[in-house]
């Protein structure tokens, strides 16, 4: 999953060096954290949340095929 948020995000801003994406194990689910450049945030989230949403619901999808539950938290 870490790759798969990665590659999206990398694509999608003006510095993908400052791309980093964590991964917390919980209990019941998996949390990734997205973190990028305060100027690139804006790129990540889109208008509304569209891009936001569009990302988690890939994500949501990857990981429902290998039968596990993935939030994608986008932090500053």
């Amino acid at each position: 999953m870490i790759e798969l948020v990665e590659i999206i995000a990398k694509a999608l801003v003006d510095h993908p060096e400052q791309v980093t994406v964590n991964q917390v194990e919980g209990e019941q689910s998996v949390i990734v954290e997205l973190k990028v450049a305060p100027e690139d945030m804006g790129k990540v989230i889109g208008k509304q949340g569209r891009i936001a949403k569009a990302i988690r619901t890939v994500v949501k999808a990857a990981a429902a095929k290998e039968g596990k539950r993935v939030v994608v938290e986008i932090i500053q």
